[in-house]
């Protein structure tokens, strides 16, 4: 039980050490998962070992933080972590992220580079044996473009609130130039740029971005805008219409919907029968139209009308795709 103490405290430490604003009490409760005694009590403990835990006023309420960071002594990283940040970087160059497989990759040479050397020697064993014991399994599916170029140039304009103008092969018009404000970026089976040319937000494919330049003219997402609530709209990538969604799972896949997400402000209602009900509001009924048919006659499509009859319209597009003797 000691060291389970010991071992949350040095938690607690790393956190205060891993902040530039620092803590309040309720947050560090939050992230630890324990009252707001509980946390003022470790607080305390903290400041007992770590003498450099400073207050910084924060009306209505006082923050807490390490700011000079913790010796390497207490930062030596584990041969679990080590294994699951080489498994991320090798998802990564799987999928063909290979800017992100880069940067994890380097990152993983810091941290090492930043261990004590008697750790990296007791750690490598461990390491070694992880590594050969534990694969990822490779999904069908596109490889997401990652150009390190246009991926740097996009990171610039955000990170200076400026526009970017770029050639698009892509949209109504291919090989238009456009000068777009950037919102951001989405990683997924795809790849976008979020951006407003002065219509809204909406979502340019990196594949198709050319000769991107980062401009002089500043730009700036509007106020209260969310990139993760932009990106939760819909069921995918592509945005539309917004629909309220409900689909039953059969009791013979009521389990493995009570495992799954469908999205991120679903409502899951188990059934007296032994289904369930799934309930959420998004766009992209055709990405969940593509969805739906892996899970053959286990999910039904109660609501609204026209993800039936985009299904319907899939189901039939399916159909001539087959050779006549097999339709």
């Amino acid at each position: 039980m000691r060291h389970e103490k010991a071992g949350r405290l040095l938690e607690l430490a790393r956190m205060l050490a891993s902040t530039a604003e620092g803590l309040t009490l309720d947050e560090m409760a939050e992230r630890l998962g324990v009252g707001r005694r509980t946390a003022e009590r470790m607080r305390d403990a903290v400041r007992d070992v770590f003498p450099q835990l400073e207050e910084v006023d924060d009306p209505p309420t006082r923050r807490f933080r390490i700011p000079a960071g913790l010796d390497g002594l207490f930062q030596a990283p584990t041969a679990e972590e080590l294994a699951a940040l080489a498994a991320a970087a090798e998802l990564f160059a799987q999928q063909g992220a290979s800017a992100r497989a880069g940067a994890l990759k380097s990152l993983e040479q810091k941290v090492l580079s930043a261990t004590r050397a008697a750790a990296r020697r007791r750690l490598a064993p461990d390491l070694e044996a992880l590594l050969q014991a534990e694969t990822i399994a490779v999904q069908a599916g596109p490889r997401p473009f990652e150009d390190e170029a246009v991926l740097a140039a996009v990171r610039e304009g955000l990170l200076s609130l400026r526009t970017l103008r770029f050639r698009y092969e892509g949209g109504s018009q291919p090989g238009r130039v456009r000068e777009v404000t950037p919102f951001g970026l989405l990683f997924g089976r795809s790849n976008y740029l979020v951006a407003d040319e002065g219509q809204g937000p909406r979502n340019w494919r990196l594949d198709r971005i050319h000769e991107v330049q980062v401009t002089e003219r500043p730009a700036a997402r509007p106020a209260g805008f969310s990139l993760q609530d932009y990106a939760d709209e819909s069921f995918g990538i592509y945005h539309d219409d917004t629909e309220d969604v409900v689909l039953r799972a059969t009791p013979a896949g009521a389990e493995d919907a009570l495992r799954w997400r469908f999205h991120a402000n679903q409502q899951v209602e188990p059934q007296a029968d032994g289904s369930v009900v799934v309930r959420f509001r998004a766009s992209g009924m055709r990405e969940l139209a593509w969805h739906l048919f892996t899970w053959g006659d286990k999910i039904e499509v109660l609501a609204p009308e026209v993800l039936k009859t985009t299904l319907a319209d899939e189901i039939s597009t399916a159909r001539k795709a087959l050779r006549p003797d097999l339709s």
